[in-house]
């Protein structure tokens, strides 16, 4: 569910951002095209946000299971650290996109989130100055935010394929509690995890 939800909002994504404009004298009427103008943007842009909404319930859900079952425990302390990777790497994407579209909450919820970097010692303010591209939220500001949006999803999606990785060496953590020992211990991936998978996925978009 979670690989689909993240090519589902790289996908969306790209078509906004050929509709999107950058500009902070532009960007808030551009979204407004998109809305009435672009055939479909409506579906897109909606797609687009709920779907990051979405994308954050499913991950949480993914987090809890792994405290539940303690999959941050020997040996699989990588594969939680990547995790926490890509979880702070989709909390900067989804500021950021948040900050797009260019209203009174964007505006503001980039001065106040920006200012909490100044708190820093020693590297507060060189962190917020190179955020912002000044000293205060403006056009740079937007561009650079727009094109960190644009780009963190593909290390997002380089991390998970790290993560995945991850998975594989060590194997997942087991809930049953049994203690595998040979491969007669294990079932195959395919067809019982595809299957299992794939029925999460068709109840997930339905319901």
């Amino acid at each position: 569910i979670l690989s689909i939800m993240l090519v589902s909002q790289i996908l969306t994504g790209i078509v906004l951002a050929m509709h999107y404009t950058s500009d902070t004298n532009l960007a808030f009427d551009s979204v407004e095209k998109i809305m009435r103008d672009v055939n479909s943007g409506w579906l897109l842009r909606y797609l687009h946000s709920n779907g990051a909404s979405f994308f954050f319930v499913a991950v949480y859900i993914h987090i809890f299971r792994g405290l539940f079952y303690g999959s941050y425990k020997a040996p699989r302390e990588l594969l939680w650290i990547l995790g926490c990777i890509i979880y702070l790497l989709m909390m900067a994407t989804g500021f950021m996109g948040y900050v797009l579209p260019w209203g009174q909450m964007s505006f503001w919820g980039a001065t106040v989130i920006t200012g909490f970097f100044s708190a820093i010692p020693l590297v507060g303010n060189w962190i917020q100055q190179l955020l912002l591209g000044g000293f205060a939220v403006d056009d740079p500001t937007l561009n650079r935010f727009f094109a960190l949006h644009y780009l963190l999803p593909f290390m997002i999606a380089g991390v998970v394929v790290l993560h995945i990785w991850a998975l594989h060496v060590v194997g997942q953590s087991n809930p049953t509690g049994i203690e595998v020992k040979s491969k007669t211990d294990t079932v195959a991936f395919t067809p019982y995890a595809t299957i299992k998978d794939a029925f999460g996925m068709i109840v997930f978009l339905f319901f």
